[in-house]
């Protein structure tokens, strides 16, 4: 099958949604598919089809790296002209997804990722007679989760396919540090390193010694044990993953699957996330699970893993059973189950 796969958002800027592309080109890739990826900036995988440029336009507490161009719609719907099937991820999202759903191209397969909010729900209901105009161009739906999947409307049948990783990458087995924490995550409010930050005192009170490593933020200066890493390849995140005897995804809110906490599972490592419904499907009974903003308990929670190694450990063994479940064998194949289903709608 010959395979464009339609993003959003520029490579240029880092996120769960361009990541997913680029591991979904790659597997196809290698699966013998011919894929490429179609997305504003100037980066991209191999054979990636720019189309124009980009602005950072707040959305969903975080900045979203999109094209506001309206000529991005044409150079859109050449760049899938000649593919089978078209995938597109944030298919409501301007200009460059939406744009794939205007044009009159292969049979779309479209992915939901985002809970869009309070706000972003409102809008939705707001511009439903034009939603459900170009959500009649999608042969198949489907959704990262359910809870990104609630905010549709207008799309019959949405097929729930998780996000994927790459197992591969990660050796469960690694040795970790004692008293090592990790977190992963962009400096922005709804990711929870400030309720981190305000934890860290009493995780240190009660493990003297206890180190943390932020991965993907950057700060001149942090609390005592504190490093700044700022943003890691994908190689160089994984060997962090195996160090760390707890990885923990202080987030607030706004999340509709929880990457960074399926990378903890497939890791190995124990994992303490704040209790949000995403984060909660993705780790089932794998994590300790916390009330967002509220660092006298996320301390609390840290805390007793890091002075229990064994318990750690436990939970990281069944974090890595769990992690098998997002695979490429299962994610792939059932989006290539969506592929052939909406070529045979389209004939």
């Amino acid at each position: 099958m010959r395979i464009a796969v339609v993003c959003p958002y520029a490579f240029d800027a880092h996120g769960g949604v361009q990541d997913q592309v680029e591991r979904l080109v790659r597997w196809l890739g290698e699966e013998g598919h011919e894929a490429w990826a179609v997305a504003p900036g100037s980066g991209g995988p191999p054979g990636t089809r720019t189309v124009g440029a980009w602005r950072s336009v707040p959305g969903n507490r975080a900045r979203a790296p999109i094209a506001v161009d309206p000529r991005a719609v044409r150079r859109v719907a050449e760049a899938v002209a000649d593919a089978d099937v078209v995938h597109v991820h944030e298919p409501f999202m301007p200009m460059v997804s939406l744009g794939a759903l205007l044009a009159e191209t292969p049979p779309v397969v479209a992915t939901f990722h985002a809970d869009p909010g309070k706000v972003g729900r409102r809008l939705y209901r707001l511009a439903r007679p034009l939603m459900r105009r170009v959500a009649g161009r999608i042969a198949v739906a489907t959704a990262v989760s359910r809870v990104a999947a609630s905010a549709i409307t207008g799309v019959p049948r949405v097929r729930i396919i998780p996000n994927g990783i790459d197992l591969d990458r990660f050796d469960p087995e690694a040795l970790a540090i004692p008293g090592r924490v990790l977190f992963i995550g962009r400096d922005e409010p709804r990711k929870g390193l400030d309720v981190l930050l305000q934890a860290w005192p009493r995780i240190l009170r009660d493990v003297p010694g206890a180190t943390l490593r932020v991965v993907g933020s950057e700060r001149d200066s942090g609390p005592v044990g504190v490093t700044f890493l700022g943003r890691l390849g994908a190689e160089e995140k994984a060997i962090e993953l195996g160090r760390c005897q707890v990885l923990v995804a202080p987030n607030l809110g706004g999340e509709s699957f929880g990457l960074v906490v399926l990378e903890g599972l497939a890791a190995g490592r124990a994992v303490v996330a704040s209790a949000l419904p995403a984060f909660a499907a993705v780790a089932g009974d794998s994590a300790v699970l916390v009330p967002p903003h509220d660092p006298v308990v996320l301390a609390r929670a840290v805390a007793d893993l890091l002075v229990d190694p064994a318990a750690a450990r436990r939970l990281g063994d069944r974090a890595a059973a769990r992690a098998a479940a997002f695979g490429r064998e299962t994610v792939l194949g059932a989006y290539i189950a969506a592929y052939r289903d909406a070529m045979a709608h389209s004939g």
